[in-house]
């Protein structure tokens, strides 16, 4: 029985997420994810409010399930002068950069980002590019909006599977965020990933620009630190050596 389990050919289809989903919707989250969401926000997302959704069915299971979700997307679409006031103070400036276009920074009121909320795939379903699909179907239905100019989502440092998932599919490491999950008294860091769209170009911050630049001048200092000992201690060898051979 687990055998034909096991090897049974899986037919995966991607739709949108509609009412009838909302307790299947909540009972993954609850199992896939630490965070307890609000009963509004499962309504919102099986009805359309304000979020945007994927879905993921295997049409070829039995009993009734060929359309549950096995796998889903949720995402919002947030104008970008109003970002910092709907996220954490970091984007307040960061994302003026993100959406700067063609050198001129702009947070124009047309202009939009996508903020991915939660991505998750049913433990059996993993490693068959479900989750990849899922954010493809994201930046293809960003991308067809001319106002958007990116897409974006944090991550758990601690989540090797998805940080190497989110490269993998280009979307660029911007930042680490200190204690940015807090899980039953524990925090945890996490990363924030952005994928430009629409000519968004992906400038860093004159910040983080200095702080590259001490890096690099750091370590090119220990460098040479480290090539003035090694020369140092060679010259000591060779002037001992120079004293014994004096002294026979």
């Amino acid at each position: 029985m687990e055998n034909r389990k096991v090897s049974r050919k899986r037919e995966i289809k991607y739709r949108s997420i509609k009412p009838s989903d909302q307790h299947t919707l909540q009972r993954l989250h609850d199992q896939l994810f630490p965070i307890r969401y609000e009963s509004k926000f499962y309504q919102d997302v099986a009805n359309g409010r304000g979020i945007q959704s994927w879905g993921a069915v295997d049409t070829s299971r039995g009993d009734g399930q060929s359309d549950e979700l096995i796998g889903f997307v949720t995402t919002r679409i947030v104008p970008a002068g109003e970002v910092e006031l709907n996220y954490v103070n970091y984007l307040k400036h960061f994302m003026k950069k993100i959406v700067s276009i063609h050198g001129h920074n702009s947070a124009k009121s047309d202009e939009t980002l996508v903020h991915v909320l939660t991505l998750g795939v049913v433990e059996e379903y993993r490693h068959h590019g479900i989750a990849s699909h899922l954010l493809k179907k994201v930046i293809e239905d960003a991308s067809k909006v001319q106002s958007c100019r990116a897409v974006y989502l944090h991550s758990s440092c601690e989540n090797e599977a998805a940080v190497h998932l989110y490269k993998k599919m280009s979307f660029k490491l911007v930042r680490k965020l200190p204690k940015y999950y807090s899980f039953n008294g524990t925090h945890s860091d996490a990363y924030l990933f952005v994928y430009p769209l629409n000519g968004a170009r992906f400038h860093r911050w004159p910040f983080e620009v200095l702080i590259s630049s001490l890096s690099c001048a750091r370590s090119g200092l220990e460098s040479w630190r480290t090539r003035m000992k090694t020369d140092t201690s060679s010259q000591s060898r060779e002037s001992g050596i120079t004293q014994q051979n004096r002294g026979n």
